[in-house]
This record gives structure tokens, sequence and C-alpha cells, in this order.
């Protein structure tokens, strides 16, 4: 069952990236220059906290 979650989680979050990159793109009036490491850091950040709490919660 934890398949399910992350790779639910992993879609959700992939999405929720790249509408935050394009979101600070409009934001700035300005594509970053190095578009793709940007979306990287975000999907890091987000994968990783994200990641931790669905194993802490289906652990017990």
């Amino acid at each position: 069952m934890e398949f399910v979650y992350f790779t639910t989680a992993g879609l959700v979050l992939y999405f929720l990236s790249s509408w935050i990159l394009t979101t600070l793109e409009q934001a700035r009036k300005k594509q970053f220059k190095h578009r793709d490491l940007v979306f990287f850091v975000i999907i890091l950040i987000l994968s990783t906290s994200s990641f931790n709490l669905i194993q802490y919660l289906t652990s017990s």
C-alpha cells in the first residue's frame, strides 16, 4: 500500500512544483535562467519532507 502513497505523492508533487515555479516566474515577470535547477530544488525539498512524513505515518 505504501507504493500507492509514494506514487500518488510523487505525481502531486510534480504538478505542485511546476505550479510553484510558474507562479514564481509570473511574480518575477521573467523566466529563471536555469529553470530546471530551480524546479529540481523545489521538488527535492517537497519530496524529502513529504516522503519522510508518509514513511512516519505508515510505519506505525
